[in-house]
């Protein structure tokens, strides 16, 4: 009876010790988005695409930006093991100016903090820059 309960024991043990082992992976596409030049007001959502290459399940508890122009947006629920998630980007594009922000992820993966960069520049087309006035008024004269 004794033995029969030590197997047991051992085995209860051995079982939770594996369970530990299991963890989950996060793996991105790309961990930056270009959005090379775009026209103000143009769509400013991208998605950072990610696979979860662990063998546990993988759950985004937060993702944040450094910016409140940049509004990023986490999967719901946990994404099992072998499956895909994305994490989709907004950046306000009404803003004129170079892009360079970071999303943080935070997770249970085996590296818990992941940085996403996006970058590129917002143009406004309709406007003209001092050095194209000049120019123009120069022309005029």
């Amino acid at each position: 009876m004794k033995k029969t309960i030590t197997i047991l024991f051992i085995g209860l043990i051995s079982l939770s010790i594996n369970a530990q082992d299991k963890i989950a992976k996060i793996d991105f596409k790309s961990d930056t988005i270009d959005y090379g030049t775009i026209e103000k007001g143009s769509n400013g959502v991208r998605i950072f695409e990610f696979t979860n290459t662990g063998d546990a399940p993988l759950i985004i508890s937060n993702v944040t930006s450094t910016c409140g122009c940049t509004i990023p947006k986490k999967p719901d629920g946990p994404i099992l093991p072998g499956k895909t998630g994305q994490i989709e980007v907004k950046y306000d594009t009404n803003r004129v100016s170079p892009i360079r922000k970071t999303i943080t992820v935070i997770s249970n993966a085996d590296t818990p903090t992941v940085a996403l960069k996006i970058k590129g520049e917002v143009i406004d087309s309709n406007s003209t820059n001092v050095l194209e006035k000049k120019e123009k008024s120069m022309v005029q004269k």
